[in-house]
C-alpha cells in the first residue's frame, strides 16, 4: 500500500492495520487505497469550487467590457474635456496670480 508519492500518513497505517485484522491484508490495502483516492478527489473537487468561485469576480461580461473599453470617438471627446478644463484651471491661475500681484503693488 503506498501513495503516488510513498508516504502514508499515520491515520491510513492506523486504518490498514485495524482492517487488515478483520478484512485480511489484500482486501485492506485495496479499501485504503479506494479511501485515499476518493479524499483526494473530493479535496481536488473542493480546491477547484473554491477557485471558481474566487475566480468569478475576476470574469468581465459584455456589458463590462463595453464599459471599460473606450472608443476612438470616447478618447477624442475626453481629450477634449481635458483641454477644456486645462484651459479654465490655467485662466484660474492666471487671474489669481493677477489679483495675487494687484493686491501687492497697492
Amino acid at each position: 500500500m503506498s501513495r503516488t508519492c510513498g508516504i502514508m500518513i499515520v491515520s491510513e497505517i492506523k486504518l490498514y492495520e485495524l482492517l487488515k485484522a478483520k478484512i485480511g491484508e489484500k482486501e485492506a490495502e485495496a479499501f485504503v487505497q479506494i479511501l485515499e483516492q476518493r479524499v483526494d478527489q473530493k479535496f481536488d473537487d473542493r480546491k477547484n469550487e473554491f477557485v471558481l468561485e474566487k475566480d468569478k469576480e475576476k470574469l468581465l461580461t459584455k456589458a463590462d467590457a463595453l464599459a471599460i473599453f473606450a472608443t476612438k470617438e470616447d478618447l477624442a471627446s475626453l481629450k477634449a474635456e481635458i483641454i477644456k478644463w486645462m484651459f479654465i484651471f490655467w485662466i484660474g491661475q492666471l487671474a489669481a496670480f493677477i489679483g495675487i500681484a494687484h493686491f501687492i503693488l497697492k
